[in-house]
C-alpha cells in the first residue's frame, strides 16, 4: 500500500474547529505538535464516542480483573474498582478543563504547554512504554488462547492443542510468529482507517458477550451446587501477605487508562460540552463489565482463577455444551484483541518518530522510516510477549511506571503547576493525593514483586 498524498477539504464544526474529512490519511501529511494521535471525524455521535472511549478502556486488562479478586477477596476488591472508576474521571476532568483554557487539542500540547519540551517528550515515553506492554499482554492472550499456558506446573491446553493435539506447528512461538508475520504486519501497514466504529463496537459487544457467557455458566453451575463460596476479604496474615495487596494496583490502574485518546474523542464531537458524559457513561458501562467479570469469573474458578482469566476456560466447565462454549469465549476474545492491535499500534508508532525523528519530514511521506520503525516495534513485541511469563507481569511493569503517570501523576501536575490560575484548592488537595497514593502504592507494589522474584529465585538453593 502506497501512502497518499490527499490534501482534504477543510471543514469547521460549529465550535470553530478545524477537522479533517474522515477519508483523510490516518497519517498526517504534516508533523503537528499538538494535532493528537490520528485525524479527526466531523460530528461523531455520542454513541460513537461512548463506543470509542470504551474500546480503549476494555482492552485486556479485563481478563486480568478476576486474579485480582484472588488477592483483595470480593468486598474490596469491587471496592477499588468503583474508587479508581471515580478517580479517573476527575483525573480526566482536570486535563479537560486545562486543555480548554489553554486551547490544547492533545495531552502532548498540554504537558508541552505545561513543562515546555521536555515535559512533552516524557508523555511520549510514557505512551511508548504503556502502549508496548499493552500490546504485549494482547500477544500473551492470544499466545495463551491458542497455545495454552502453565501455572504452578499445571498445563491449561489452548485451542489449537484440544483441536489437533500436541504438534511443533501449535507451540507458541512458532504460532504467535505467524500470527505476527501473518496478521500483525499486514494490520500494521494500513496507512488509513476508514472507520473505527464497527470494530469499536465489536470490542464492546465482545466484552458484553463474554459477561453474558461467563455469568450464565455461573448461575447454572451455582444451581446445581458446583460452586463453592468465594473470598470475601482477604486472606492477611503477615507483612508480606499485606503489602502483597498493593500488587493489584498496577493492573488496576492499566485497566482505567484512557487518558491518551480522550483528546482524539472529544475533537470529534460537534459540540464539546458532551465529552463529559462521554467519559462517565463510558466509565459506568466499563465499571459494571469489570464488576460482573470479576465476580462471577472469581466465583467461577475461585482460587484457581489463574492471571489471565481465559486459560481457565480450556477445559469441559461441567454444563452442557460447556466446551463450546469455552471454545467460543476464547477464540472471539483473541479475534478481538488481533483486530483492536492496530489501533493501540498507531499512537505507539506515532510517537515513536516523534523522538526518534522529531525534525524529519512526516511519517506519511516516507516508506523506508514507516516500515523500519513499524518493523522494529514489532519485534519487540514478539520477544517480549515469549519472553515474559504472564500478563500479571506486564501489568504490573507497565501499571507501576507509564500507566500510573498517564493516568494520575501527568494530570495532578499539570493542575498543580496552574499555568492558568484556574484550580481551586479543592483540585489541588485532589491532585496531591492522587500523586502521594499512585507514588506509594506503585512502589509498595514494585518492591512486592521483587520480593517475590527474589524469594522464587533463592528458594531452589535452599
Amino acid at each position: 500500500m502506497t501512502i497518499g498524498s490527499i490534501t482534504p477539504k477543510d471543514k469547521h464544526s460549529r465550535r470553530g474547529k478545524k477537522v479533517v474529512d474522515e477519508n483523510s490519511p490516518l497519517l498526517p501529511t504534516r508533523r503537528e505538535g499538538d494535532a493528537g494521535y490520528g485525524g479527526e471525524v466531523n460530528g461523531a455521535s455520542f454513541t460513537g464516542a461512548v463506543f470509542n472511549l470504551s474500546t480503549t478502556i476494555v482492552g485486556a486488562g479485563i481478563m486480568a480483573l478476576p486474579a485480582t479478586m484472588k488477592v483483595l477477596g470480593l468486598v474490596l476488591g469491587i471496592a477499588l474498582i468503583i474508587f479508581m472508576a471515580f478517580l479517573t474521571d476527575a483525573s480526566i476532568e482536570l486535563l479537560l478543563r486545562f486543555s480548554r483554557a489553554g486551547k490544547s487539542v492533545s495531552y502532548g500540547g498540554l504537558m508541552g504547554e505545561a513543562f515546555g519540551k521536555w515535559g512533552k517528550v516524557l508523555l511520549q515515553l510514557s505512551v511508548l512504554i504503556n502502549n508496548i506492554g499493552v500490546l504485549i499482554v494482547y500477544m500473551i492472550i492470544i499466545g495463551d488462547v491458542l497455545s495454552g499456558t502453565s501455572s504452578s506446573g499445571v498445563h491449561h491446553a489452548g485451542v489449537l492443542e484440544g483441536w489437533f493435539g500436541d504438534h511443533w506447528w501449535n507451540g507458541r512461538t512458532f504460532v504467535l510468529l505467524v500470527t505476527t508475520l501473518g496478521i500483525f504486519s499486514p494490520l500494521a501497514c494500513f496507512k488509513r482507517i476508514d472507520s473505527l466504529s464497527f470494530t469499536s463496537a465489536l470490542s464492546v459487544a465482545l466484552a458484553v458477550a463474554f459477561v453474558v457467557i461467563t455469568v450464565g455458566i455461573s448461575i447454572v453451575k451455582l444451581i446445581s451446587g458446583g460452586l463453592g463460596m468465594p473470598r470475601i476479604l482477604p486472606d492477611v496474615t503477615d507483612f508480606t501477605s499485606l503489602i502483597n495487596l498493593f500488587t493489584v494496583v498496577p493492573v488496576l490502574v492499566t485497566a482505567f487508562i484512557c487518558h491518551y485518546n480522550v483528546h482524539s474523542i472529544d475533537n470529534e464531537l460537534e459540540d464539546s460540552t458532551h465529552i463529559k458524559g462521554v467519559v462517565r457513561t463510558s466509565l459506568a458501562l466499563c465499571s459494571t463489565v469489570y464488576i460482573m467479570t470479576s465476580i462471577f469469573g472469581f466465583l467461577l474458578f475461585g482460587d484457581a482463577t489463574l492471571d489471565d482469566v481465559l486459560a481457565n476456560f480450556d477445559a469441559d466447565l461441567g454444563i452442557p455444551f460447556g466446551s463450546v462454549l469455552s471454545d467460543v469465549v476464547r477464540v472471539s476474545y483473541a479475534a478481538h484483541l488481533m483486530l483492536v492491535f492496530p489501533v493501540i499500534f498507531y499512537p505507539l508508532r506515532l510517537n515513536l518518530d516523534g523522538l526518534l525523528f522529531p525534525s524529519a519530514r512526516p511519517l506519511g511521506s516516507s516508506n523506508t522510516r514507516f516500515a523500519f520503525i513499524s518493523s522494529g516495534l514489532l519485534i519487540i513485541i514478539f520477544l517480549g510477549a515469549n519472553f515474559i511469563p504472564s500478563i500479571w507481569d506486564a501489568f504490573q511493569f507497565t501499571g507501576a511506571t507509564a500507566a500510573v503517570c498517564l493516568g494520575f501523576i501527568f494530570p495532578a501536575a499539570i493542575t498543580l503547576r496552574d499555568r492558568h490560575n484556574i484550580a481551586t484548592k479543592k483540585d489541588k488537595i485532589l491532585c496531591i493525593f492522587m500523586i502521594v497514593l499512585a507514588v506509594f502504592s506503585n512502589v509498595v507494589a514494585i518492591y512486592s514483586d521483587a520480593f517475590a522474584l527474589f524469594k522464587k529465585n533463592a528458594s531452589p538453593s535452599e
